[in-house]
């Protein structure tokens, strides 16, 4: 039979493990958040506005880069199945895939935060007609970015490839 002392003790010992582990995640994130952007100016201008989305939802269990790579793959097909050529390219970067990038192909596509937001409600509206958000009867909840986060990408970087460029941290 264990004393209370070593039962005070172990669950002390265990709570502290737990805020390591938790303080560990906090910093790695913060840390990839204030890492320099090894993708700015070569695949877009530097970061002119971020923000940061607390997402509603979490990455599904099986979310890793093949998934977010079969995503992105399936998005570029239906934007290249169009009888006209696509306003952006869309694409994943990071060792995991975990960066969604979303760059305008044509002038003053995305030159304003307003421009770029517009493109992201709108994929907001496809993705609340997927079968994903109907299967999880999430469609009156949850935006593109709760799509993006249950894909386990952690951010988005939107950006018109001239001068502007609004970046998304899905927390």
């Amino acid at each position: 039979m264990m004393s209370k002392f070593a039962r005070g003790f172990a669950v002390l010992a265990a709570a502290t493990v737990m805020i390591a582990m938790l303080s560990a995640a906090v910093g790695t994130a913060v840390a990839e958040e204030n890492k320099p952007d090894r993708h700015a100016g070569y695949y877009y201008p530097p970061i002119t506005s971020s923000e940061t989305y607390e997402a509603r939802a979490v990455a599904m269990a099986d979310a890793d880069r093949s998934q977010r790579i079969k995503f992105i793959n399936n998005l570029t097909e239906q934007l290249l199945s169009r009888p006209y050529p696509p306003e952006y390219a869309i694409f994943a970067k990071g060792d995991e895939a975990q960066k969604m990038i979303i760059v305008g192909r044509r002038p003053g596509t995305f030159n304003t935060i307003y421009r770029a937001r517009a493109l992201l409600a709108t994929l907001t509206a496809v993705a609340r007609s997927s079968r994903l958000f109907n299967e999880f009867g999430v469609q009156e909840y949850f935006t593109f970015f709760d799509l993006a986060k249950l894909f386990g990408f952690s951010r988005i970087t939107i950006s018109d490839g001239e001068s502007f460029t609004h970046q998304i941290h899905l927390k």
